[in-house]
């Protein structure tokens, strides 16, 4: 793996209510959050001087109260609010609220990516220009002389 590739993992059954994910990934062009809700609890009402922010649940379901106005989210479904709008986030449901809250200040920059037809390439073009390469073969069978492939290499 490239030194500069970073992972993590999201710990589903982990208590914290605000989960700093963009440090351990070394993520420096946005912020990314995993925010819990027990059932019953909110967050504090805010909002941001620059930061449009975008909440993704996850898991349960996600209350995010307006001034005048709340708008119930379902797992799997995404809202982003401008950094002036207040808002308030709430479950008031009866099991815990997983979300990720991403969260940015500058104006994207669009179409930067650069796509390969192989590893053998090193000058890249548009993505739309570069075919789909073909999907993976069919796997062999498992058996006892040869094991699953592990993705990287273990440590243990």
């Amino acid at each position: 793996m490239p030194a500069d590739v970073n992972v993590t993992a999201i710990e589903w059954d982990a208590c914290e209510r605000f989960v700093l994910l963009r440090r351990p990934l070394g993520v420096i062009g946005f912020d990314l959050n995993k925010i819990t809700l027990q059932p019953r609890q909110r967050s504090r009402i805010h909002r941001h001087r620059e930061q449009e922010e975008v909440y993704f649940v996850l898991r349960g379901s996600l209350t995010v109260a307006f001034e005048d106005d709340e708008l119930e989210l379902a797992e799997g479904q995404l809202i982003r609010v401008p950094p002036a709008t207040r808002r308030e986030l709430l479950n008031h449901g009866d099991k815990p609220c997983i979300l990720l809250a991403i969260g940015g200040a500058v104006e994207h920059v669009g179409r930067d990516g650069e796509a390969f037809t192989d590893w053998s390439e090193t000058i890249g073009r548009p993505p739309q220009e570069v075919p789909l390469r073909a999907d993976l073969p069919e796997p062999e069978p498992r058996t006892p002389e040869r094991p699953p492939r592990l993705s990287r290499p273990s440590n243990a």
